[in-house]
């Protein structure tokens, strides 16, 4: 049986949250400070309502509710997956064990510094996506990144949940903290820097939520693998809605690509900046910066604490219990990605042996990155269909990096280190420059008619829940 979430409660919960009057009394306290966060720092179009999904059961079937909703009264709330009372933790030097419902002593600030980060995350991503909204190319579109903005609201209450309930008065300030750090403050950033880069335009919020949101789902992979089993289960039923945001993404870039080949054989041509839609060159250096962007993310090649995360079971692999390993590493090796001294003081991109267990953020970052291959394999695949030899592709993972092994030098997008001055000069071939970003901001016109789209993106193929393309998705105020 899956626990249906309450929605009488002033905070929806499937977590028996009126069992704990304490609980109850402080969360409901911090909801007029999200409340506020939201109106300020949250989406600035005017709406009436929006065509949202709403969770209403944790199981597979009928797990989500659709309908119009005006944001303001979108019911956010805390969900957790179905808890498993034989669930055994499945790595590390606890394995074997039963999962923690607890936070073990030992391992508490660690576990509250992990929510932390992953928590800052989703306010984040709200913020820097916050004027979109009035250059959307249809009211599809508009939809999407709506849906997109209350969930990453959800999953900050998720992680503000935990904090409340299992740190006390240390996870209380945190969870306060939370929303009084912004996307790109001087003062006060958010804490990873991928979430402190502007999102001002269309072809980076699509970038974004493919490759940026495509972290979040390895991030939190790892972490539902935790011994801590609420965190486990809070993870677990992230990932559902985490997926809708890396379709919109994906489809999203899918419609660029697919217009813009559109236009390029129509005018049998590859300079299409003129006639309204994005040049292939343009896209691929969008996709540079946002894939190298978020390979930092994943920190350095090695790391200490990662691999003490993995002993004490907080933090696991990606499909931990896939793997066909003992599931504690503490024997095994990795290669990993390094500068390698090549003699007359100079170094090449290379790769080193080292214990797996310090290896985990590459072992991670590579499934990432195969994972990414699978939407590029996808973008040419429409540029093959519309016979033109043009193909995007990843950069080398040493490209434009300001973390890990390779941030002290610069590289070519095909692996090629180069001087620092050379890099100053060339940038601009590979990077989003003043120019591509002046361009693509020029064709981010709103579209707020149904059935009517901008002309530098192609239409879905599907609308949302059964709708057609032509649904009133959006009622503006």
């Amino acid at each position: 049986m899956s626990m249906a979430p309450d929605y009488t409660d002033k905070v929806p919960n499937n977590v028996n949250l009126r069992e704990d009057r304490r609980l109850q009394r402080a969360l409901e306290g911090w909801q007029p400070d999200f409340l506020n966060w939201w109106e300020s720092m949250g989406p600035t179009l005017p709406t009436q309502d929006v065509y949202l999904r709403t969770a209403v059961n944790v199981g597979r079937e009928g797990w989500a509710h659709f309908g119009h909703v005006p944001m303001k009264d979108y019911r956010w709330g805390i969900f957790l997956a179905e808890r498993d009372g034989d669930r055994r933790i499945a790595f590390g030097e606890h394995m074997g064990e039963p999962a923690w419902q607890q936070v073990p002593g030992e391992y508490r600030a660690d576990l509250r510094r992990l929510i932390v980060i992953q928590g800052d995350t989703e306010p984040a991503s709200v913020e820097q996506q916050r004027n979109l909204g009035a250059t959307a190319p249809s009211l599809y579109d508009l939809r999407n990144l709506f849906q997109v903005n209350v969930e990453e609201g959800r999953h900050l209450w998720a992680m503000v949940y935990l904090l409340h309930a299992y740190f006390g008065r240390e996870g209380r300030e945190e969870a306060e903290e939370l929303l009084h750090r912004n996307s790109g403050s001087e003062d006060s950033p958010r804490i990873l820097g991928a979430f402190n880069e502007e999102t001002p335009d269309w072809l980076s919020f699509f970038m974004f939520t493919y490759f940026t949101d495509r972290d979040g789902k390895y991030q939190l992979g790892t972490l539902k693998e935790s011994a801590f089993d609420p965190l486990s289960r809070t993870c677990e039923f992230m990932l559902k809605e985490e997926a809708h945001h890396m379709m919109v993404g994906t489809t999203g870039v899918d419609r660029i690509v697919e217009r813009t080949a559109q236009v390029m054989v129509e005018n049998d041509t590859d300079d299409v900046a003129a006639l309204g839609v994005i040049p292939l060159p343009v896209i691929q250096r969008y996709l540079n910066f946002h894939y190298s962007v978020s390979l930092d993310l994943f920190g350095g090649e090695t790391s200490t604490n990662v691999a003490n995360y993995f002993t004490a079971g907080l933090k696991g692999r990606w499909l931990e219990e896939r793997r066909k390993d003992d599931h504690r590493l503490t024997d095994d090796s990795v290669l990993v990605d390094a500068l390698i001294d090549a003699g007359n003081g100079e170094q090449s991109i290379s790769q080193t042996e080292v214990a797996a267990l310090t290896g985990l953020n590459t072992d991670l970052r590579r499934e990432y990155i195969s994972d990414c291959q699978s939407g590029v394999n996808r973008w040419n695949k429409i540029l093959d269909g519309a016979g033109l030899p043009q193909r995007l592709k990843l950069p080398h993972v040493a490209f434009n990096r300001r973390v890990g092994a390779f941030s002290g030098i610069e590289a070519t997008p095909d692996g090629q280190q180069l001087p620092p001055a050379e890099w100053e000069r060339r940038q601009g071939e590979w990077l989003p420059t003043a120019v591509d970003k002046t361009h693509v901001r020029s064709l981010m016109r709103p579209v707020h008619e149904r059935g009517k789209i901008a002309g530098w993106i192609a239409p879905p193929r599907n609308g949302i829940n059964g709708k057609p393309f032509d649904y009133d998705y959006v009622h503006l105020a």
